[in-house]
């Protein structure tokens, strides 16, 4: 059991979609249990200090791995294009709208992190600002998109037969877990908006790191099937 576990964790790693979803988890999980043993410490040292450095780098490295994404949103969007015909023409508006977002998102994202690097020079703070922005758009769109199915797969529970109904209850299932994981992601990309927007500035960093663990493991657990959809 332990062997197919361990099995199981290789061939997670072995894929990029699947190293980025452990590493994220890692990354906030770190972020949530120095925030929780710093306390009103500011700045942390020790164990919590230790474990925020760790979190930094670990979003810094998914940082850097983002910059080859690009072609494959591209490639997502393209594929995509306008949505199925036979699709809701709502559900098929938000869905265009949040590709391009998530396609903007990327280059803001590099210019940004260049800006830090040195690589380029200009002010890296209006480029993160940009691609977090961004970011809350595709995130909002994603949770409207989502309504608007459970609207309509609750009208479509009520005329189904009990197969279809187990079909669709799955479908509702996965549409929630998007929800809850797109408000968890949207609540932390308000927080690092500039200050003065809604609750921007406002989180302390154990509740960045709750949120984002809690949208991180559900994604695992749609991308294992569990929610019968996969996570991005």
């Amino acid at each position: 059991m332990a062997a197919g576990a361990l099995r199981g964790l290789v061939a997670v790693l072995e894929t990029y979609r699947g190293r980025d979803r452990v590493v994220r988890a890692l990354c906030y999980g770190c972020q949530l249990a120095g925030g929780a043993l710093a306390g009103p410490q500011a700045p942390p040292s020790g164990l919590p200090g230790s474990l925020l450095a760790v979190s930094a780098q670990l979003s810094a490295c998914r940082t850097a791995l983002r910059l080859f994404d690009d072609f494959a949103m591209l490639s997502y969007s393209c594929g995509y294009g306008l949505g199925p015909k036979d699709e809701d023409g709502l559900v098929r508006g938000l869905s265009v709208l949040s590709n391009l977002a998530n396609q903007l998102y990327y280059p803001c994202e590099h210019i940004a992190w260049a800006a830090d690097a040195g690589i380029i020079r200009v002010g890296s703070q209006k480029w993160w600002t940009l691609s977090t922005a961004l970011w809350a758009f595709s995130l909002l769109l994603g949770i409207l998109r989502s309504l608007r199915v459970l609207f309509q797969l609750r009208r479509k529970l009520r005329t189904s037969s009990p197969r279809s109904q187990k079909e669709t209850k799955a479908q509702v299932k996965a549409e929630v877990l998007s929800i809850l994981t797109d408000a968890a992601d949207l609540s932390n990309a308000i927080h690092w908006l500039p200050p003065g927007f809604l609750w921007a500035g406002r989180f302390p960093p154990w509740l960045v790191g709750l949120l984002g663990t809690i949208s991180s493991l559900i994604g695992i657990y749609q991308a294992s099937g569990g929610g019968n959809s996969e996570a991005v």
